[in-house]
């Protein structure tokens, strides 16, 4: 029997899903085989099937699976249950947090989806003799992290869905009750819709290292979203990869921002899901002239200015053998707080603010932390942000995002200019905006590229041109061809002949 959606339980996934969806096709009887390759094998020959079986020619019939399971998570009580699981199965973030994500992701998703043609004929120019067809990737293997263990899943299915594919989610082993449970729930209202269920599938616990390796090996698409270890190891599967860098966004308060606003901003921000998102701000650099002006501002909004020794007892928490402290990432800031030993005071307070006068390296205060410690930095003009602002992706998050809190829009041209990021936010929340927003024009998603510099394929939001090919047919149109005195007239006047 089904379990009621959030009312996780291992009977309830395993008899339902895991032992209908791992046993090969064609025998009905068959417990599933342990070898990874068998079982994989299997899930893709499944999918193949349910593409075959999908009405993905027709984009009315594309557009309701894509509706069917955006519904699978933003209905109230499923975006509610899968947060409170996911807290439950991860230990990281924040229950409200993740409900506002599996929400507003999810329908801001949605629109974007909703408001493209990505099977059959997506684009007509008669003036160009040409016609573009949009026609599937084919079966995506879709490596999700347990940070999102609910909202990525969807987010990535109702992508690969919109381009007339089927996907094939590998969890990471942190979230999986949580993604066994969002598919289960993706799987019903696609059934609900009259779609095949096997569109969407999951590999069965317990997910191991070699399982997700061989969905990379026979995916026609690998989507990897989380470990960078995940990424490389798909990036070296031979299968065409879309990896994302990680983030460790570095934001600007220039001398003409509006303080009290960017402040608000900042915090909104940077305690959204206990700042388990690639873009939550982990580093700010203010400009000197408005520095103690700007540190007021983020200590009303609900930061905590550390001493220089409670700085050294953070700093000697957060990284444990080279690595962040599973006890104090993406922990609610009065925990935290107890972790580091810091005072009562400190736990009130929404996050900790510590501050350095020279960019670090790697696990040092200069790189990604995934908790509510905020480091604050000293420019002494704004050629001077930049370079921390440079040095900062240096050590971590090259490509991926910066921020900017500025009146002044040739300072935000200025670092858009000399920044080797994807994105350059202004005056922006940077958790709320970087991934999409109603309010800016990047596409909604929960896996950002960073281009050739974070060894991406791509440097855009994750979108779903990036699960269609596209077959140009193309005609005669009257020649364009210029003469030679167009194309060669500035150079012979300048250089001669």
């Amino acid at each position: 029997m089904a379990a009621a959606p959030g009312q996780y339980t291992e009977s309830a996934v395993t008899d339902e899903l895991v032992a209908t969806m791992a046993r090969p096709p064609t025998d009905e009887g068959a417990m599933p085989d342990s070898d990874p390759e068998t079982i994989v094998a299997g899930l893709i020959d499944r999918a193949r099937a349910a593409m075959d079986a999908y009405e993905n020619h027709d984009q009315a019939r594309v557009d309701e699976a894509v509706t069917a399971l955006a519904w699978s998570l933003y209905k109230p009580e499923n975006a509610r249950a899968l947060a409170e699981l996911a807290v439950e199965d991860t230990g990281l973030g924040d229950v409200e947090s993740k409900v506002v994500k599996n929400t507003r992701k999810t329908f801001g998703t949605l629109r974007d989806l909703m408001r493209v043609r990505t099977v059959g004929v997506i684009e007509d120019l008669p003036g160009r003799g040409l016609v573009k067809y949009g026609k599937p990737v084919g079966v995506v293997g879709a490596v999700c992290p347990s940070t999102n263990p609910a909202a990525t899943p969807v987010n990535k299915a109702m992508m690969a869905l919109k381009g007339g594919n089927a996907v094939i989610i590998a969890p990471s082993p942190a979230g999986q009750k949580t993604t066994l449970e969002t598919v289960r729930l993706m799987r019903a209202e696609l059934a609900k819709a009259g779609h095949p269920q096997d569109l969407v599938q999951i590999l069965p616990p317990p997910v191991d290292k070699a399982m997700t390796q061989a969905l990379m090996n026979r995916s026609d698409l690998v989507v990897v979203t989380g470990s960078q270890n995940n990424v490389r190891r798909a990036m070296k599967s031979g299968t065409v990869t879309i990896g994302v860098g990680p983030g460790n966004v570095p934001v600007i308060i220039d001398s003409t921002a509006d303080l009290a606003d960017a402040a608000q901003k900042i915090c909104a921000s940077k305690i959204f899901d206990n700042a388990t998102s690639c873009s939550s701000e982990n580093a700010v650099i203010v400009l000197d002239d408005v520095y103690e002006a700007a540190m007021a501002a983020l200590v009303e909004a609900g930061g905590y200015r550390c001493t220089p020794s409670e700085k050294a007892e953070i700093e000697a928490v957060l990284w444990r053998g080279g690595m962040l402290n599973r006890r104090v990432i993406a922990k609610d800031a009065d925990v935290a707080a107890r972790a580091f030993g810091l005072p009562e005071a400190a736990e009130r307070a929404k996050f900790f603010m510590v501050e350095e006068a020279e960019v670090g390296g790697k696990h040092s205060f200069a790189d990604e932390k995934l908790s509510l410690v905020l480091t604050v930095y000293r420019a002494g003009d704004f050629a001077d942000a930049r370079r921390i602002a440079t040095a900062i992706l240096r050590v971590t998050g090259l490509g991926h995002s910066v921020g900017i809190h500025t009146a002044d829009p040739d300072r935000a041209r200025e670092l858009a200019a000399s920044t080797d990021v994807v994105r350059v936010l202004v005056n922006q929340a940077h958790t709320f905006g970087n991934g999409g927003s109603f309010d800016n024009a990047m596409p909604f998603t929960l896996s950002m590229g960073g281009g050739t510099w974070a060894g991406n394929t791509i440097s855009d939001n994750l979108n779903w041109s990036h699960f269609i090919n596209v077959t140009h047919l193309v005609t005669t149109i009257p020649e364009d061809r210029p003469s030679e005195a167009e194309m060669f007239a500035d150079h012979w006047a300048k250089y001669g002949r």
